[in-house]
């Protein structure tokens, strides 16, 4: 829905009328889950998610659009022995909740049987639920985003050689979630997050390049300043100016830290349960194996304070805890949830998650990489020729083989310094090898859902002109 800023309320008068009460969400769960039972279901879980957002965008220092959401969902799973169904719902006025019960139990009694699916075990469900921080109750106001926007546009269009703006943004919201199962599990979290972005333009016609910058935390202390948001994107886009072309050739590549989780995004989704349990990824036989380095650790921690995917229980009510997926260079466990946990005769490891019109399935939560001893500069001061990426393009990464090629944009590197910008270019390799001769530098920060330091990888094909 979008409005003019002057008809937009706040999410600070919502929240006055009761945003920060789960208790009527929490009502409707449980009443769903009972009316699962009365209708026949043998087991039944519901979930009701709140969200609320509110975000604008403004161009030359104007604002251009500004829009806002709301609403709560519920959805509710239901069992008939080794049947399941799960239906969803924004309305459950008059007699809702009991139709849509029925309906759940009727769909589920024609679906075909799964041996794997069910309720988690109780035993391993969360008890304690420790405050992880995840609320700042100051919401701003629509104008207090505009002049967010505003100021870092402003920032990004002072910086020299900087010819145009691709726009500034910045939003809030609340989003939560209800549990309840059948076996008497009932959780629930709220967690807020504000974001604000920049886009510079430098050159001018067919000579233009563009670049970004973002940030984007639970709490507005945690941001980066607009200024600065502004700043950076304006000092990339200008830096990226005049791009050449480079032969192809085989040399190091090194990853900037706004593109190097998605290395470990790629192994996150290879060790995926669902995909080890269709035998459709690359690393299928590869638990307990030395991937890479012993010094490389990979952590999930759904635990920390602030964090973007935090929350102490996950989508079954299963209880959440810090993981090494992978340690000391060795990959040892599959992210879980229930159901590919039994197909795979394993425990859940905590990691489902799910939709209000979805079962569960599994996937992370904080991700990150855990830093080296070696600075950046250090990481890149032996390398004769070789190529720094900041940005990657498409999506070129086979799961099921681990062919990794993609397009690239960055910087050359010729005797340990970073020189002239490249673009055009393609990466190419297999992410077996590239795990095992990947290097971490230190600079790692806490800016994203996954994170990771600079990364040097080893004798990748960079295919150019």
């Amino acid at each position: 829905m979008s409005s003019s800023p002057s008809a937009s309320s706040t999410l600070s008068n919502k929240a006055d009328a009761g945003l920060f009460d789960q208790s009527a969400l929490s009502a409707l769960a449980q009443r769903l889950v009972e009316a699962a039972k009365r209708a026949g279901a043998d087991a039944a879980d519901a979930v009701a998610v709140r969200g609320i957002s509110q975000g604008v965008e403004v161009r030359d220092g104007r604002v251009e659009e500004s829009e806002r959401s709301e609403g709560d969902d519920l959805g509710l799973r239901v069992l008939v022995g080794r049947r399941q169904a799960v239906v969803s719902t924004n309305d459950v006025s008059g007699d809702g909740i009991a139709t849509l019960a029925e309906r759940a139990v009727a769909m589920a009694r024609v679906a075909p049987e799964d041996k794997y699916v069910g309720l988690a075990d109780p035993a391993l469900l969360a008890k304690d639920f420790p405050n992880l921080d995840l609320l700042d109750p100051n919401i701003p106001s629509v104008a207090e985003l505009e002049q967010r926007a505003q100021e870092a546009e402003a920032a990004g269009l002072a910086v020299k050689g900087v010819s145009k703006s691709g726009g500034a943004s910045a939003s809030a919201g609340i989003g939560g979630m209800v549990l309840v199962t059948s076996d008497g599990f009932h959780g629930s979290y709220l967690r807020s997050s504000q974001g604000m972005s920049m886009t510079a333009i430098s050159g001018e016609g067919t000579s233009m390049e563009r670049d970004y910058d973002y940030t984007s935390a639970p709490h507005a202390a945690d941001l980066e300043k607009p200024d600065v948001v502004g700043r950076i994107a304006g000092e990339r886009a200008v830096a990226r100016t005049n791009p050449r072309k480079v032969e192809t050739c085989k040399v190091p590549v090194v990853y900037d830290p706004r593109v190097s989780a998605s290395m470990v995004g790629h192994l996150i989704g290879a060790v995926n349960g669902a995909s080890i349990a269709r035998k459709t990824s690359f690393l299928k036989d590869k638990l307990g194996a030395q991937l890479f380095a012993r010094n490389i650790r990979i952590i999930d921690d759904p635990l920390r304070k602030r964090g973007l995917r935090s929350q102490s229980f996950d989508a079954e009510g299963v209880a959440v805890k810090k993981t090494a997926i992978v340690d000391d260079g060795v990959l040892t466990t599959w992210l879980l949830d229930s159901s590919t946990a039994r197909e795979l005769g394993m425990t859940t490891t905590g990691h489902a998650h799910r939709g209000v019109s979805s079962a569960p399935s599994p996937g992370p939560y904080n991700l990150h990489l855990e830093p080296g001893e070696a600075s950046p500069e250090e990481l890149i001061g032996d390398i004769k020729q070789g190529f720094y990426v900041t940005d990657l393009i498409g999506s070129g990464v086979n799961g099921v083989t681990g062919d990794y090629s993609r397009g690239a944009s960055g910087f050359w590197i010729e005797n340990g310094k970073i020189t002239y910008p490249v673009s055009e270019v393609t990466i190419a390799g297999h992410l077996l090898e590239m795990f095992k001769s990947m290097a971490v530098a230190n600079n790692l920060e806490f800016r994203y859902g996954v994170n990771a330091p600079t990364l040097r990888i080893e004798g990748l094909t960079l295919g150019g002109r």
